[in-house]
């Protein structure tokens, strides 16, 4: 599989010329990001985010198992990250590269190790049975931005997801289907996003949402990972030292950038409730019986 060809020469001189002139190749300001769409899909726990031509797909899924036996108290958690040459020619098949390996790390310790999701609460008998929650992210299409809308997908598909209701009889415990019980949302502590700054020119220029070009030309990035109220993790990458008074002003760019992105998952998570409640009224009126509720 031929990799991806890196800008040429003079491609990297006119976009950081561009740059220096606070000028991007799409037109957007140094601080603002490409259009983010979001959407879930028919099934509980499906989210597809759009971040330009930048497209992720995060799909949660759960099972029963066995709890860690240092962890009895504990259900399980775990992140896969999937990048196939249908995303870019840059990414092999059993072949991590390294923006691979970054991104699972990343996403391990913003969202699963920041204890995002209680997993206290997917504990179901101490030692015996728990809930095995995995997001598997898949990457459709690349043009930059991937730790962000991965993480976006991630937490938006976690929100959407829903579990079985189990019931525990002595040792023997009952799965309930959705006619029997209606499934529960997991319980989720915080919700982290992360904001990627890219830096040039000796850190002269901050952009974010940087594209694949913007990103081949770049001297450093820092990733940050935000909720609502405080930082959870930062991590910086590239040779290029910043200065702290940047980093500082990333901190405060992050902040306010996550409560847009967070507002945009509770929007878009009313606007499918909504959605779904129609059409499950529809299916109960189609069959003759009574809503419930």
């Amino acid at each position: 599989m031929p990799r991806e060809a890196e800008p040429s020469k003079n491609e990297r001189e006119f976009v950081l010329a561009a740059l220096q002139e606070n000028i991007r190749l799409d037109g957007r300001a140094l601080d603002a990001y490409r259009n983010i769409e979001l959407s879930f899909g028919d099934e509980h726990g499906v989210a597809d985010v759009q971040l330009g031509k930048t497209r992720v797909l995060a799909r949660i899924s759960s099972s029963l198992t066995v709890p860690f036996p240092d962890r009895k108290f504990d259900g399980i958690f775990t992140i896969t990250t999937e990048l196939t040459p249908i995303a870019s020619p840059a990414f092999e098949v059993g072949r991590p590269n390294e923006q691979e390996v970054i991104l699972s790390r990343i996403l391990e310790k913003a969202i699963r190790r920041s204890r995002a999701i209680d997993t206290e609460s997917l504990c179901i008998v101490a030692g015996q049975k728990c809930w095995s929650v995995r997001a598997d992210i898949h990457v459709l299409d690349f043009d930059g931005g991937l730790i962000d809308a991965c993480c976006l997908a991630t937490m938006a598909a976690l929100y959407h997801f829903r579990r079985p209701d189990v019931s525990v009889d002595g040792e023997r415990v009952t799965i309930h289907t959705m006619a029997e019980r209606v499934p529960l949302p997991l319980s989720i502590l915080h919700s982290p996003v992360c904001i990627t700054s890219s830096f040039f020119g000796n850190g002269a220029v901050t952009v974010l949402d940087a594209t694949a070009k913007e990103e081949h030309v770049r001297e450093a990035e820092l990733i940050v990972t935000v909720n609502d109220f405080e930082v959870c993790q930062v991590a910086k990458h590239g040779g290029k030292p910043i200065d702290p008074a940047l980093v500082m002003k990333s901190f405060q760019v992050a902040v306010g950038k996550a409560r847009e992105m967070n507002k945009l998952i509770r929007v878009k998570l009313a606007e499918d409730a909504s959605a779904r409640g129609v059409q499950e009224l529809t299916a109960e009126n189609d069959r003759g019986e009574p809503p419930v509720g």
